[in-house]
């Protein structure tokens, strides 16, 4: 008798990302006032705040290709990664009437999987949000406070990058972190430098009736709480800075591989002496250089003496506000992997001289940095009823289920991963500036009456699959309903009596442009009542699914600006 292959991967994809101890909260995606992103759709409320009393766990992010010569040579053999993760909860505080407790998370992986059927669904620990950005608070209250904001200018992914696996892969074991991945969004998802204007530079004066008001005003507020002590704001910018004129590329006039500071000192109570602090940082990071090009520079804007540009920035604000703060600048000659290694180096040093102490989950070099971005991968919909692995997606997908008159409630797997709809009907699944898939929904009525359905898969005995989850199958499973339902396994040609009920399925029995991947190995199988639909699961063909894709990111279509802080 063959050994039973039958594995719940939806566990098994988060299981090792979330550990153990995890409770999410899930709030409402109020997608459907974002059909366009245009200014106008900007939201007038304050955001959501992820709490995490230890850390939050796994979210994501972007790319650009790299241009530098130098990278070819620094390249080497991807690093193993750990599997340590933190503890925490994440709880949005914008919509408390949606806020929907968690199901506990199996804190082992157990050999014979068949035990997992009956339990409960895996838990996807971010919700994300199109409507405002998320505050993300790791660590505990008392200690050293530091606020990591991300994403200020869309076109910038080492810096969002950065941030979502701060927010997503470190433990803040003493002191806190306060991360904000994804402070401009809507310029983020078109991957411009502002989609009303650069809202770095909208710090000194705003009009209230400017589309970033509302997101400017709330930072603003998180920037001021006592509790934060010092700033870092991440940028990606063109070239490399050299005090010195060295060439085009390398001169006075770049911005990428800096550490910025607006002056050397300041009045605070802690964290005063700015370049003393930079320095270090710099110093630091210049000792892990994947090359002698990538050398990190401080550059004090000297904003006081009358730099009018930088008077309007977000870091300027903080320190006139007794916050000190610096802008960390990793260079657009680089990857998004690259730039986010050197961002996350000055980061680590800002922490070790805070006194706030940390782990991460993953090996810190940019191959380590891009398998744990383009590592699990998942979005889920109306409570689990729709479920997309994302790791390997296919670039668009047949129709899927929504229910009508109601927009998605998401639960994602990392930051900046959600659903955005477009003018055409149809609907984008982004992951930061990326677009993983697209495709069409179909409206109807949702049936909420079946919790699991009965599959035998391979020579296993049968068993009962709570409804939402990824189940491996080696060769063919039958799937078990109540007299009342109907099984529609979507590309399969097997139908009988207008049921796929009952009937042993086979890869070669599904047409592979139906599979959500694309290797053609995962199909959707929907039950419904009637016509009323009442979830899914996804059926994985192989003893082993894919792993994560392990080419660079690939940036979307567009010049990212030449312009950096």
């Amino acid at each position: 008798m063959k050994r039973t292959h039958f594995i719940l991967l939806g566990t098994f994809l988060l299981g090792a990302a979330l550990g153990s101890g995890v409770t999410s909260y899930w709030s409402s995606l109020r997608v459907e006032t974002l059909l366009s992103f245009l200014p106008a759709s900007l939201p007038q409320g304050s955001a959501p705040v992820a709490d995490a009393t230890q850390p939050s766990l796994p979210r994501q992010s972007e790319t650009a290709s790299p241009k530098s010569p130098a990278l070819a040579a620094s390249l080497s053999s991807p690093q193993a990664l750990t599997s340590q993760a933190g503890q925490g909860t994440v709880v949005p505080t914008a919509l408390p009437s949606s806020v929907l407790p968690s199901k506990a998370i199996p804190q082992a992986m157990v050999e014979n999987a068949l035990a997992l059927a009956t339990g409960p669904l895996p838990t996807l620990p971010f919700a994300p949000s199109a409507s405002s950005f998320i505050l993300h608070k790791m660590g505990a209250p008392g200690g050293p406070t530091l606020l990591v904001v991300g994403g200020i200018q869309g076109d910038e992914p080492g810096g969002f990058s950065a941030a979502a696996l701060i927010a997503s892969h470190y433990t803040i074991t003493k002191g806190a972190v306060w991360v904000v991945p994804d402070l401009n969004l809507p310029s983020i998802l078109l991957r411009n430098r502002g989609s009303s204007g650069d809202m770095n530079r909208k710090f000194a004066f705003l009009n209230t009736t400017d589309p970033d008001y509302a997101t400017v005003t709330r930072i603003k507020e998180v920037l001021t709480e006592s509790t934060v002590d010092l700033v870092l704001n991440l940028h990606d910018g063109s070239g490399f800075y050299r005090p010195a004129f060295e060439d085009k590329l390398h001169n006075p006039g770049r911005w990428g591989q800096s550490v910025i500071i607006d002056q050397e000192d300041m009045s605070a109570p802690r964290f005063a002496n700015l370049q003393g602090m930079a320095q270090t940082a710099t110093e630091d990071a210049n000792k892990k250089l994947l090359h002698p090009e990538h050398r990190y520079h401080l550059r004090n804007t000297h904003t006081r003496q009358g730099d009018k540009e930088m008077e309007k920035t977000l870091s300027y604000f903080a320190v006139c506000s007794g916050k000190p703060a610096f802008g960390l600048e990793a260079s657009k000659e680089f990857s998004t992997e690259y730039r986010s290694y050197y961002h996350l180096l000055l980061v680590e040093s800002f922490m070790r001289q805070m006194g706030i102490e940390f782990t991460r989950n993953f090996t810190l070099t940019p191959q380590g940095v891009l398998a744990t971005l383009n590592s699990n991968l998942m979005l889920a919909a109306f409570d689990s009823k729709l479920v997309l692995p994302l790791d390997n997606a296919r670039t668009s997908l047949s129709l899927l289920p929504f229910k009508q008159g109601e927009a998605p409630a998401l639960q994602a797997s990392k930051p900046l991963l959600l659903m955005v709809p477009e003018k055409d009907g149809t609907w984008r699944v982004a992951y930061g500036n990326r677009t993983l898939t697209r495709f069409k929904p179909q409206f109807m009525e949702f049936d909420n009456s079946l919790p699991s359905l009965g599959m035998q898969c391979d020579t296993a005995s049968p068993v009962t699959v709570p409804l939402g989850n990824v189940v491996g199958v080696r060769d063919s499973f039958t799937v078990t309903v109540p007299e009342g339902y109907r099984v529609n396994a979507i590309g399969a040609r097997k139908e009988q009596n207008g049921t796929e009920a009952g009937v042993e399925l086979f890869q070669k029995d599904f047409l592979p442009q139906y599979s959500l991947d694309k290797d053609g190995s995962t199909y959707r199988v929907e039950v419904y009542k009637g016509e009323a639909f009442a979830g899914m699961v996804l059926v994985r063909f192989g003893e082993t699914g894919h792993g994560p894709s392990t080419g660079a990111l690939t940036a979307t279509s567009g010049p990212e600006s030449v312009l950096g802080f």
